[in-house]
């Protein structure tokens, strides 16, 4: 049996922050940490941080990056209707995989 974690976005997709303090908030999943069940998700859960200077950023001084949340906590987001939506996997003849829309029906594209 294998440790690994799949999780239900993957890294360019939609998604709504669906609770906790970000409820709400919408933006793409920059990148996902299966081992911690977390995804990143651009301008949500920002943070601020004192660096000190490096040869690549010789000034240091206070950067600001998006910190991880829990993959439970969001949505992926149906384009079509614009709202967050559950999704089914449907598997076509040829074998390839595609994700279905439980609210509207239709396929939500890989990003």
């Amino acid at each position: 049996m294998s440790n690994r974690n799949k999780l239900h976005v993957r890294r360019g997709d939609q998604v709504q922050v669906i609770s906790g303090n970000y409820k709400g908030a919408r933006g793409q999943v920059l990148r996902t940490i299966p081992s911690k069940e977390q995804v990143v998700v651009e301008g949500v859960a920002m943070r601020k941080r004192h660096q000190g200077p490096t040869q690549a950023n010789p000034e240091g001084g206070i950067i600001t990056f998006e910190a991880p949340i829990h993959v439970s906590n969001v949505m992926l987001i149906d384009p079509s209707s614009d709202d967050p939506s559950r999704y089914r996997t449907r598997i076509d003849a040829d074998g390839t995989k595609e994700r279905i829309s439980t609210k509207s029906g239709n396929p939500i594209p890989r990003p």
